[in-house]
């Protein structure tokens, strides 16, 4: 840096600084959002089998895993993310469905199935109505302090 000035050096090593103090480990992990997915998940499917006029399930007998990646490869950091979940369907039979998330810095995430799997925007109940598919696209959000 010999052929800089001082005050070139001296800003050059402020915003290095500034730059660097923002550079620490991101709250935001694929543990932190795989948690909150799965929770969440749980509880829309234990909603929409109650809506949909099938038997009773509770949220914790559907064992909800998700296994979530950012295509960027970096499994921190806000921004978009790849959901895998591995979860008991309401007849016991292990269903595997895929969503794409955008996670915010505050830990509040929007949630859409990618593909066919589970329907689309709404779905028919057993009585014939049409009722709101509450697996196909939603949002949550988790404390990432």
């Amino acid at each position: 840096m010999s052929g800089y000035s001082i005050g070139t050096r001296t800003l050059l090593a402020a915003i290095t600084s500034m730059a660097l103090s923002g550079c620490g480990a991101s709250p935001i992990t694929s543990t932190r959002i795989e948690r909150a997915l799965e929770t969440t998940f749980a509880n829309l499917v234990e909603l929409q089998v109650s809506r949909m006029g099938l038997r009773p399930v509770t949220a914790p007998d559907f064992a909800v895993t998700a296994i979530c990646h950012r295509p960027d490869k970096y499994d921190a950091g806000a921004g978009e993310w790849s959901c895998t979940l591995v979860w008991q369907g309401p007849d016991r039979r292990t269903l595997r469905d895929t969503y794409d998330l955008f996670v915010a810095t505050d830990g509040c995430f929007s949630a859409t199935v990618a593909g066919e799997n589970l329907g689309g925007p709404t779905l028919k109940a057993q009585d014939g109505r049409e009722v709101k598919n509450h697996l196909y696209a939603f949002e949550s959000c988790f404390d990432p302090t």
